[in-house]
């Protein structure tokens, strides 16, 4: 199975559907969304093609294949429009008996992350900024974000293609930017 594993669309309709056309080429089959979907956040200026709206109907088009968790920029009055569940500040799945853990960032951080069993994945999004680093046998990554990314970052997604075991980032043309084993 693939997921694609992205975060910070902070409303931004242009590269939603960007990243959704790359979700369809790549084949994959559930998307893994680390929050802040529809808000820019205070300090954030407006991304591109800023349509929470649009936004909305385009993820709810697909609500029975996401998986998502609370940002910060996240709110009760945005769950009230999706169709599926974003308010979870962490949610943990099991793949190949290992635990794929996913949060937003801004609360449980790498640094203050729970106890993982080793092999574990970290999913965290919140920063802007792609990370991937091992630590102690747990994997820590960021995709870094879909609309506004920062430090200089392009625009970007995970694969986790289950099968093979292989994490691949994206840029959101396709481009692959990197890739890892694990």
């Amino acid at each position: 199975m693939k997921f694609m594993i992205a975060s910070d669309l902070h409303g931004s309709a242009h590269f939603t559907k960007e990243l959704l056309g790359q979700f369809a080429a790549l084949g994959c089959e559930k998307l893994l969304l680390l929050g802040d979907l529809l808000y820019h956040g205070a300090r954030n200026d407006l991304p591109g093609g800023y349509a929470p709206k649009e936004v909305t109907a385009l993820l709810n088009g697909m609500a029975d294949k996401i998986l998502a968790v609370r940002g910060n920029c996240d709110s009760e009055v945005d769950q009230m429009v999706m169709e599926f569940p974003i308010m979870a500040p962490y949610s943990q799945v099991m793949m190949h008996d290992r635990t794929v853990f996913l949060t937003h960032g801004h609360s449980i951080t790498p640094e203050k992350a729970p106890k993982l069993p080793k092999g574990s994945l970290f999913f965290s999004g919140h920063t802007h900024v792609p990370t991937f680093e091992k630590t102690d046998d747990v994997y820590y990554a960021n995709p870094g974000s879909v609309s506004i990314p920062k430090n200089g970052s392009e625009r970007g997604f995970f694969v986790l293609d289950s099968g093979e075991m292989t994490l691949t980032r994206y840029d959101l043309s396709g481009n692959i930017l990197e890739s890892h084993l694990i």
